[in-house]
């Protein structure tokens, strides 16, 4: 027998729209455990096995970093915080995190603010974030801000220089399942 009640619980598997803005609470309170995390690293250092995946819009206002990086990633990075990474400070006040990086062998300090950041991983305790960008502000001439962000590109931090991005495509995996006898 199907209905709208998960069996097992007693909920409904719908969820339906709320004026209480859950979704909004949830993401807030991830945003405080990735920049708590963060902070933890710049005052302690890195643990064992940790490193951190961050990735960012570099389009969004108030974004810092070198015009030959922006230049390559025009819409989105993947930064890695692991071995090679310097000066990682949460700016609470300025709602920024910033940290120096090497890329291509050249040091920078990025510069990132909190509502650009779209993922935070830590692959060590298989911990990802995924954040929705705030709507964009509008300016005064009318345009809003910031640009898209449909292309994802990672960059490796350290000393390997960044990859040109690529086009993203998403592939379904079930074209290169097995299919079990009788399966068309």
């Amino acid at each position: 027998m199907s209905d709208d009640h998960d069996e097992e619980n007693g909920f409904d598997t719908v969820i339906p729209d709320s004026l209480i803005p859950y979704d909004a609470w949830i993401e807030d309170a991830y945003r405080d455990v990735m920049l708590r995390a963060l902070d933890h690293v710049g005052r302690e250092g890195l643990p064992d096995g940790h490193h951190f995946y961050i990735t960012f819009l570099t389009g969004w206002p108030g974004v810092e970093m070198p015009a030959r990086l922006r230049a390559q990633y025009p819409h989105e990075i993947t930064i890695v915080l692991q071995h090679q990474f310097w000066d990682l400070k949460v700016d609470r006040a300025a709602q920024t995190v910033s940290v120096g990086l090497s890329f291509g062998g050249v040091g920078s300090i990025l510069v990132i603010p909190v509502p650009a950041i779209t993922a935070f991983a830590d692959p060590h305790v298989r911990l990802a974030l995924r954040f929705t960008a705030p709507e964009p502000e509008e300016e005064e001439d009318g345009e809003t801000t910031p640009p898209d962000a449909e292309a994802t590109a990672p960059a490796p931090a350290g000393d390997e220089p960044a990859e040109t991005p690529a086009s993203s495509q998403v592939v379904s995996l079930a074209a290169f399942r097995k299919k079990g006898p009788g399966q068309g």
